[in-house]
Formats: structure tokens, C-alpha cells, sequence
């Protein structure tokens, strides 16, 4: 079966530099390009073809290929970060008959240097997984799961206890109006008051209402 080339992650502004060459083994630093010079600015794209990645530069307004930067790993020597910014790179283009050069890319806004590097890590990431099942060596947990359910026709009884002693009793409530519970309800007119002795009658009075709530150029040098 074919594999399908997908777009991993697009940048519609990305500058592009002609860098000079590497001083030995030091790695490259954006602060020796000219920075606000870039000889290029053109739109990035990086596609995927099974596990094969490339970086491809094109021209912003017609989409024709300038460059491109086939991808086997990441980190690697395909694409490098400089050692003085997060916003820049390296990239090992290669042209007709294997030749390479290198050149240097950025961009204006950090999150688009994020974006490329997520891209990269979480495709290299997946294929390393995929080998990792293709070869039998993934690691499986067989562990046994903690079966919590109930079994079939299986109960369960609670024993709850109840507390027995003097708090435990009941109250007897009050009647009267002094006990501070509810007021007996008023007599009816033409009735005869209570006897002396039981607590006298108030006016009745109206209770209130509760209230309511709410393509590559020349100017690229291949070795």
C-alpha cells in the first residue's frame, strides 16, 4: 500500500539566509547573519511520506519549489538550532545528485519556531513508536486489572449501627409560647379566655411575609 504524503505544518513567512560557513566545531549563531537582511522570505512546508520527512521552501506567491531539506531525524544534521536563538536554524538542503548546502531560516514570532519543532519531534516520535510494535519489542503491560464489579447473583450486606443513649432521646417540644416554638393559634371571638394559670393571650398579629431571593536559486553554493 502507498503511503500518502501528509502536511505535518505550514509557515506562510519564514526568512531565509545565505550563512557563512561553520568555524570548526562551534555551532552556528544567528548573530553572525544579517539578521535584518534576510535574502529570502518565503513560505515553509513540511510534509511526511510514510517516515520520510522534507522541509520544503517555496515561493509565497505562486508555490513554485526553491528548496528543499529531506529529514531522517530530529534532532539532527538535517536541521539545526543555533546556539543563540530559538527563532532560527539551519537547514542541509539537497540538490541534484546529492549535492548539500546549508542555509539559515528563522521567523519573526517564536510560537512558529515552537510549532516546527513540535512538528518534527512528535512524527519522529510515532515512527519510533511504530518500529518499536513492527519488531515485537513495545512493551505490553500484562499486569492483571483489579476487578472492582460485581460478580453475577453476588451481594453485599451493611451493617448500620444505631446510637443508643440520653442524646439519643427525643425531645419532648414545648408548647408554650415561652419555650420558643410555635405559637398556639389565636381563640375564636366570643369564646371563653383560658383559665388563670395558662399563659396569657397576646393580640393575634399578622405574621410578615418572607421575603423573596436571584526552486532553488543560484545564488545557494551545493558542495
Amino acid at each position: 500500500m502507498a503511503d500518502y504524503e501528509s502536511v505535518l505544518c505550514v509557515k506562510n513567512e519564514v526568512f531565509v539566509y545565505n550563512i557563512p560557513p561553520r568555524q570548526s566545531n562551534r555551532g552556528y549563531r544567528a548573530a553572525d547573519w544579517k539578521l535584518d537582511q534576510p535574502d529570502y522570505t518565503m513560505r515553509m512546508r513540511v510534509v511526511a511520506k510514510g517516515p520520510a520527512v522534507t522541509i520544503k521552501l517555496e515561493d509565497r506567491n505562486n508555490g513554485e519549489l526553491f528548496a528543499q531539506c529531506p529529514v531522517e531525524a530530529y534532532p539532527g544534521v538535517a536541521v539545526e538550532a543555533v546556539m543563540d536563538s530559538s527563532r532560527y536554524f539551519v537547514l542541509r538542503l539537497v540538490g541534484d545528485g546529492g549535492r548539500t548546502a546549508f542555509i539559515g531560516v528563522g521567523f519573526q514570532d517564536r510560537a512558529d519556531s515552537f510549532d516546527l519543532n513540535v512538528a518534527l519531534q512528535d512524527h519522529f516520535r510515532y515512527v519510533a513508536k511504530e518500529k518499536e510494535i513492527a519488531s515485537g519489542t513495545a512493551k505490553i503491560d500484562n499486569t492483571p486489572k483489579l476487578d472492582l464489579g460485581f460478580k453475577e447473583g453476588q451481594t453485599i450486606k451493611l451493617n448500620i449501627a444505631t446510637k443508643k443513649g440520653p442524646d439519643s432521646k427525643s425531645k419532648a417540644r414545648p408548647t408554650g409560647a415561652a419555650g420558643g416554638g410555635l405559637l398556639p393559634p389565636p381563640p375564636p371571638s366570643g369564646r371563653i379566655l383560658p383559665p388563670p394559670g395558662s399563659a396569657p393571650s397576646q393580640a393575634a398579629t399578622t405574621p410578615s411575609q418572607p421575603s423573596q431571593k436571584s526552486s532553488q536559486s543560484s545564488w545557494v553554493t551545493f558542495e
